[in-house]
C-alpha cells in the first residue's frame, strides 16, 4: 500500500496565469496580513488595492493603522485578493501573494504613476491621497499560490505575475495619455469589448489602466481584464493592436 502523500500541486500552466494576472488586475479590495510591530503576532486587515503598470500590487494606507506600521517595522507581508461569488465562497479563484512592502517617496515619478493608477481603479480615494499620514506602497512579490476552484492549486513565481520587459516602462510613459483618449473619444469602443472580450452586457464602462498584457475596464464595481492576443513588442504596437480589437468587437456585436 502506498503511504505517499498526493501531491496536491498542479503544473503552473498558460491557464493558471492568465487566472492568476487577472484575479490581481481587476481587484479592488483584499485582505493584507503582517505582523504586528508590537507583538510580533499576525494581523489582516482589509485594504484598497491596485496595481503598478508591471502588476505589481499597489496600497493606500493611513500611517495610524495597525498594518502600515506592521510593514514599516517588518516588510513581509502577504495579500489575497479575489471575490467570492454567489455560493461556497471557497469554491471560487482566488491568489495569495508573498510580499514585501516598498513605501514609494513622494515627488517621484514611481509615485506619482502610482498615484494616477491607483485612482483610476480606486477613485474615491482621492479623498485621502492628499492627506498626510498617507503612503502608498508597492508589495512586490516573491511568489504565489493559486487557488483556481476545488482541486486547483497552484504554486507561482514572481514572473508568472509581474511583467518584466523594458517595453513596461515605455508603455507606462504613454498609458494616462492613451487610457485618457480611449475614455474621452471612444466609449463606444470601450463598450464593444466589453461586450465582445468581457462577454458582459451592462453600460458604463471606462479603461482604468493599459500595459503590455492587456488593458482593464469598470463599470461602478466591476471590473473586467481583457489580454491581448500577445504582448506588446514595443510601445507602438498598443495603437495598432487597439484598433484591430476594436474592429473586431464592433462587427461582432453589431445586429
Amino acid at each position: 500500500m502506498n503511504d505517499q502523500p498526493k501531491d496536491v500541486i498542479r503544473e503552473t500552466d498558460a491557464e493558471a496565469i492568465r487566472l492568476a494576472k487577472t484575479l490581481v488586475r481587476v481587484a479592488r479590495f483584499g485582505a493584507l496580513a503582517a505582523l504586528d510591530a508590537e507583538t510580533g503576532a499576525p494581523i489582516a486587515s482589509r485594504v484598497g488595492v491596485a496595481t503598478d503598470a508591471d502588476g505589481t500590487p499597489l496600497i493606500l494606507v493611513s500611517g495610524l493603522a495597525a498594518h502600515t506600521r506592521a510593514i514599516l517595522a517588518d516588510p513581509r507581508c502577504s495579500l489575497l485578493v479575489g471575490e467570492p461569488g454567489k455560493g461556497d465562497p471557497l469554491a471560487h479563484p482566488r491568489i495569495t501573494l508573498q510580499c514585501r512592502a516598498v513605501r514609494l517617496e513622494c515627488e517621484t515619478p514611481e509615485r506619482t504613476r502610482a498615484e494616477w493608477r491607483y485612482l483610476s481603479r480606486n477613485p474615491k480615494a482621492k479623498l485621502y491621497v492628499g492627506l498626510g499620514d498617507f503612503s502608498f506602497f508597492r508589495l512586490e512579490v516573491e511568489r504565489a499560490s493559486l487557488n483556481g476552484g476545488f482541486g486547483k492549486a497552484y504554486a507561482l513565481k514572481r514572473e508568472d505575475i509581474v511583467l518584466d520587459s523594458p517595453v513596461v516602462e515605455e508603455l507606462a510613459a504613454a498609458e494616462q495619455r492613451a487610457v485618457d483618449h480611449m475614455n474621452d473619444d471612444h466609449l463606444d469602443a470601450i463598450a464593444n469589448f466589453a461586450r465582445h472580450f468581457a462577454k458582459v452586457d451592462s453600460a458604463g464602462w471606462v479603461m482604468t489602466g493599459l500595459d503590455i498584457d492587456g488593458f482593464d475596464i469598470v463599470a461602478g464595481d466591476e471590473a473586467r481584464r481583457i489580454f491581448f492576443p500577445s504582448p506588446l513588442k514595443d510601445a507602438r504596437e498598443m495603437r495598432e493592436i487597439l484598433v484591430a480589437m476594436a474592429k473586431e468587437a464592433r462587427e461582432a456585436v453589431q445586429p
